[in-house]
């Protein structure tokens, strides 16, 4: 029997060389670590903002002395703070839990103490940093290291600052002047100025820091009866005394450190002194 050879209309070799060489699936590959690695920072990123604003609600139930919403405007302030940033509705909801159970052991702090540092960066810009703390140590060393990881340094720059109490309030422009009327009643001594962004506006008061309940308490009445009127920010500011010059570069060095302190859980609150702003400047 005649067997003919036919030509063979592949080789393995061939076969072979009919795929890619590219390195598409090493490619993927690192896309995909690519995705994980942004993911988990995101993830630490949410972490650190649901911790901070955990921190954020106890100590406003504790400085305003309830942790009931409707008795403390500070309470309700942190959790709309904490709503705005996206923080989910159960983590919002276990901290004012953690807050009513506080409320009952007057004598235990489980939110540790409150420090602050100075430091001076660029020979000149001045910054303060807010902690809180049950570790001392841990947090000094943390914030030592940050500052010298940004070519900042410990130092007193206090006397660049002074604290200023504020209030940030949502209302209609027509009860502008219906507010302010009620705050001069209150014979407090205050600056003021109008804010307005996409959604709303209303108006900002800064005062000293020891007539900022007095002034608070004189306006709440008002925003209660007024339902266009909500206390949006009720805090302690230390606002630079004067405006400060400054080149972009140091500009971006300095938002790039305050940025890593603020990722420390320890650090609440990062003032610098090229944030200055005539509402809080005048005297």
């Amino acid at each position: 029997m005649l067997y003919l050879r036919l030509p063979t209309a592949w080789s393995p070799a061939s076969y072979a060389r009919s795929f890619s060489r590219s390195s598409v699936p090493f490619s993927g590959h690192n896309k995909w670590s690519k995705i994980k690695q942004r993911k988990g920072a995101e993830d630490a990123k949410k972490s650190l903002l649901y911790g901070k604003a955990a921190q954020d609600i106890l100590a406003a139930a504790r400085n305003g002395g309830s942790s009931n919403i409707e008795e403390n405007s500070m309470l309700a302030t942190a959790v709309r703070r904490a709503k705005d940033a996206g923080v989910p509705k159960e983590n919002i909801e276990n901290a004012l839990l953690k807050a009513r159970a506080q409320a009952h052991r007057p004598l235990k702090n489980d939110n540790g103490q409150a420090v602050t540092y100075e430091a001076m960066m660029h020979g000149s810009v001045g910054i303060i940093i807010e902690c809180r703390t049950n570790n001392i140590n841990r947090t000094v060393s943390n914030v030592r290291e940050t500052l010298n990881r940004y070519g900042a340094r410990q130092a007193p720059v206090k006397f660049m600052f002074r604290q200023r109490g504020y209030l940030k309030i949502a209302l209609d422009s027509n009860d502008m002047e219906d507010l302010f009327n009620t705050a001069e009643s209150t014979k407090c001594a205050f600056d003021f100025d109008e804010w307005e962004d996409d959604s709303s506006r209303g108006i900002e008061l800064a005062c000293s820091p020891d007539e900022l309940f007095k002034l608070e308490d004189g306006l709440r009445q008002y925003v209660q009866q007024n339902a266009n009127a909500e206390i949006l920010v009720r805090e302690v500011r230390w606002a630079p005394l004067e405006e400060q010059g400054s080149t972009d570069d140091e500009k971006d060095s300095v938002s790039n450190l305050v940025e890593a302190l603020e990722e420390d859980e320890d650090v609440t609150c990062v003032s610098t002194s090229l944030e200055y702003r005539p509402l809080f400047g005048n005297v």
